[in-house]
């Protein structure tokens, strides 16, 4: 496969070591939130705002990528600080500090995600940017299967002994910044346009084409609705599971996840985005109506096996679909942008879901978010939008 380069490959494995390290993780994170005092509506808010401090800075260090021609450095050191904050998990239990090292993984995350997807793009063609975004999302969530799984050995072995588990994580969160070192980015030319301030990181938007707008904003509609993948763990976990079964679903939902996102992109790049991604979305209300009567481990792992489907469907599909509506010069703000608000939206997704969860309980969570989907779904379904194919 020769559109899979040198570059992709790489960037593709400090995905995976990266995801590993933050899987190990993620889905043991709200069990140990709740064994230190943390509430729903607290957790909710700690996902929310650690999200939103992404949100504000991917479109900031993506127009910065632009210009100044540039998108590795942004991506080594983005890589870097998520891996200082496994550590950092380890050190203290007060609130304060867990805010703090998950701000700083999100940090991270917003320092490399628009350089990186800018970077994934200029290194193939619109022909085959579902494969390559597909193959990307694919190995990223393999890293999402091997984490949880060290997780529910390390537990298996050691119960609640979450401590360590933290500081383990590091290991593969060093080796993904090492692989960085070995990356080597094409020249490009500087964008020419002037740094935006930070609070102005979203400025791309009102030059960005009318497509990019409608497909983002559909997008994004879907975002504000759709709460962190923690409430179906929390679901799953108030539901009489264990915390083994609970980690174990996660690790059936990314390996589906894993196995079906480069044969999505493969399928969008031949049906179009559109139709892919109101498929998925489709799949996700279809998992969000059928958990709110989830009562058995098999009926949850049947909807973790359709939510691996949703994503596959979904998230590579989105971003090779809005590259192909921007210039290429902008590609970094463009995704960024997107990458951005979406991180934005979850702070209103999550911490709106976890008063929702408290007041009204989990199915009227799961139902709005749901109802939001099939709507989202119905509009990409029915739009027509410039370079989308039918």
């Amino acid at each position: 496969m020769k559109y899979l380069t040198r570059t992709i490959w790489l960037l593709s494995l400090v995905s995976l070591f990266t995801d590993l390290a933050s899987e190990m993780l993620y889905p043991v994170m709200p069990l140990y939130l709740k064994s230190i005092g943390f509430s729903v509506v607290l957790i909710g808010i700690l996902e929310g705002v650690a999200e939103a401090t992404a949100g504000l800075s991917k479109g900031y260090f993506g127009q910065w990528s632009d210009r100044i021609g540039r998108r590795l450095p942004f991506v080594q050191w983005g890589y870097g600080l998520s891996a200082l904050s496994k550590p950092m998990m380890a050190v203290l239990q007060l609130p304060w500090w867990v805010f703090l090292a998950r701000t700083t993984d999100r940090l991270g995350k917003g320092l490399r995600t628009g350089a990186r997807d800018a970077l994934l793009s200029d290194e193939t063609t619109p022909a085959f940017k579902g494969r390559v975004f597909g193959f990307h999302r694919a190995m990223d969530t393999l890293g999402a299967v091997l984490g949880p799984t060290v997780a529910l050995f390390w537990l298996a072995a050691r119960p609640t002994d979450y401590h360590n588990l933290f500081l383990l994580a590091f290991l593969p969160g060093v080796a993904a910044i090492f692989i960085t070192l070995l990356v080597r980015e094409r020249s490009r030319a500087p964008s020419g346009k002037p740094i935006q301030p930070f609070w102005a990181s979203f400025s791309y938007w009102r030059r960005a084409p009318i497509s990019y707008r409608r497909v983002a904003s559909a997008l994004l509609l879907f975002a504000l609705f759709n709460s962190s993948d923690a409430f179906l763990l929390l679901l799953a976990k108030q539901r009489g599971l264990s915390d083994a079964t609970v980690i174990g679903l996660y690790i059936f939902y990314n390996l589906v996840y894993a196995a079906a996102a480069f044969p999505a992109g493969h399928l969008s790049d031949r049906l179009g985005p559109r139709r892919t991604l109101a498929t998925g979305l489709v799949l996700f209300a279809l998992v969000y109506a059928g958990a709110t009567l989830a009562k058995d481990p098999l009926f949850f792992g049947f909807l973790f096996g359709l939510y691996g489907l949703y994503g596959a469907a979904s998230e590579g599909v989105s971003k090779a679909w809005l590259s192909n509506l921007c210039a290429s010069t902008d590609t970094g703000a463009a995704l960024g942008t997107y990458a951005g608000l979406s991180s934005l939206a979850a702070l209103g997704a999550s911490t709106l879901a976890g008063f929702i969860w408290f007041w009204g309980g989990p199915a009227l969570t799961f139902a709005l978010s749901g109802g939001i989907a099939l709507l989202v779904a119905l509009y990409l379904g029915l739009a027509q939008t410039e370079h989308s194919k039918a």
